[in-house]
């Protein structure tokens, strides 16, 4: 299941994206709102996995909100105008739907995402880029003006920060200008899973799983409903630590 939140301040808007996802049964509506100052006090508790959102609002536009967010869940733009596309999409959105939206295209947009989030398309597209694996027991990553070398066995998670991830060990915590899809190439996959769209954790380095979230450490990391099926199924093959 994808997460999803409705942010426009137009009400008929509203009804219209609420009825389409209704009507799709890998969507979940988590919330609606009229301003993102409103969406953004639940966000931290929800973490939606994808934002329909409008662009002229009041008080905060939508194209301010996404420079913002952080981490960044995914984001389909819905708006009556074509010209910020441009500038849209150098925010990196999904999609940008222009209203009024017809449900023929919206499911295009959301029926790819679904597609991009499905573990085999991931696989897929991990074994076409066929990167070289990392054998060694260590890995090293630019922090500030240094590179470090950090211990796969000391990571307990990695979270995604906007432009950043934070690789938290079990001595210190890292900030690296890195990707996921980097990442990845980089550790061990038998040893980690993505569990969220901002979270990647040490299997492990699990103490417990209470309903939709891990605790490691101190730490409460959330699984999102996109990745909880892989997550859970691949535990059925791997230790955990009790």
């Amino acid at each position: 299941m994808i997460s999803c939140y409705i942010i426009d301040d137009e009400h008929l808007a509203q009804q219209i994206l609420e009825k389409y996802i209704a009507k799709v049964s890998f969507l979940e509506l988590k919330g609606s709102f009229s301003s993102a100052l409103e969406a953004a006090v639940e966000m931290d508790r929800d973490k939606p996995d994808l934002l329909f959102l409008d662009i002229n609002m009041p008080d905060l536009n939508g194209l301010s909100f996404i420079s913002m967010l952080d981490p960044k869940p995914m984001i389909i733009l819905t708006t009556a105008y074509d010209k910020y596309a441009l500038k849209a999409f150098d925010l990196e959105v999904k999609d940008y739907l222009l209203k009024p939206i017809p449900f023929e295209r919206f499911y295009k947009a959301v029926l790819r995402l679904h597609k991009e989030l499905k573990p085999d398309h991931q696989q897929e597209q991990k074994e076409k880029r066929s990167p070289p694996k990392n054998d060694l027991d260590y890995i090293f990553v630019k922090a500030g003006f240094k590179i470090q070398k950090v211990l796969i066995q000391e990571i307990l998670f990695v979270e995604g920060m906007k432009d950043y991830i934070r690789i938290q060990t079990t001595k210190e915590k890292i900030m690296t200008l890195l990707s996921f899809a980097k990442l990845a190439e980089m550790i061990p996959e038998q040893k980690f899973m993505r569990v969220h769209r901002s979270f990647v954790v040490a299997l492990d380095k699990i103490d417990h799983i209470e309903k939709n979230r891990i605790k490691i450490g101190e730490q409460f990391i959330p699984i999102s409903d996109t990745y909880a099926e892989a997550f859970f199924k691949k535990l059925g093959d791997f230790p955990i630590k009790h």
